[in-house]
């Protein structure tokens, strides 16, 4: 391990299962996700999902990688300031609505109808609640990804593997491989003054077989973490018990009791 593993890349995406927004800095805040993390969905039939009562549900309800593996081809910004997604494929941009106006979610909602056909199970819906996070886990957390993990992971499939597979929150360097595991239950702290609980190590799907610069599902991921390190874990969730703004190149350091 170096002497200073830091954070190497940020990350959120705003609407779940569509491309990352790379950010140079945020800040956490207590028992929350990274701001505007998995913020939308767009449900795949009917799914429950009522927003006056928002309810943790699993992915198989939302459009998402691991079914969907043509997501990868779309590359989407959202605009913070006016919640403006847009959408762009084959180099020119195909959609653009405010998701918080009836004519900017019928806008995306009628692209992803003719984009996923086949694959729905009934009319694409944009979801959103005020203060939900449609993650795959019920708690608000952040997500963790140890890049010399992904390296292990690169030499075990002979192939290259790109990070944001893993679409994670946080990407740390200077861990040893497989570091991350031995963090669980304890507190790290990220830059002077945030400090995160490791609460859970991360079962990696289907979702990270699909390259995402070209959304061609081409390496087995979990079959190759499972043959060569008995698991098919790769990244941990954090809770965040110490909000702070936090930046590429802060210093990670576990906090010893």
């Amino acid at each position: 391990m170096t002497s200073h593993p830091r954070i190497d890349a940020i990350y959120r995406y705003p609407v779940k299962g569509l491309s990352p927004e790379p950010l140079a800095h945020t800040t956490l805040e207590p028992g929350a996700t990274i701001a505007c993390d998995r913020l939308y969905a767009i449900e795949n039939g009917p799914s429950g999902f009522d927003p006056a009562s928002p309810a943790y549900f699993p992915k198989s309800r939302f459009l998402m990688l691991m079914r969907n593996a043509r997501l990868a081809e779309l590359r989407t910004t959202f605009d913070e300031a006016t919640h403006t997604l847009a959408i762009t494929a084959e180099r020119r941009e195909q959609a653009r609505g405010d998701l918080r106006t009836p004519q900017g979610r019928t806008a995306i909602e009628h692209f992803f109808a003719e984009f996923c056909g086949p694959e729905l199970h009934g009319p694409p819906k944009i979801l959103h609640a005020p203060g939900h996070s449609f993650s795959d886990v019920a708690r608000k957390v952040v997500s963790i990804i140890n890049l010399a993990s992904v390296a292990a992971i690169e030499n075990a499939a002979d192939a290259p593997v790109h990070p944001l597979r893993f679409r994670a929150n946080l990407y740390v360097d200077g861990w040893p491989a497989w570091h991350e595991f031995d963090l669980l239950g304890r507190e790290i702290a990220i830059g002077s003054r945030a400090r995160l609980k490791i609460v859970k190590r991360i079962v990696r799907c289907a979702a990270t077989e699909v390259d995402p610069d070209t959304g061609i599902r081409d390496l087995p991921i979990p079959q190759t973490l499972l043959q060569n390190f008995g698991h098919m874990d790769c990244g941990i969730y954090g809770e965040v018990v110490a909000g702070a703004p936090i930046a590429v190149g802060d210093h990670v350091a576990p906090i010893d009791a």
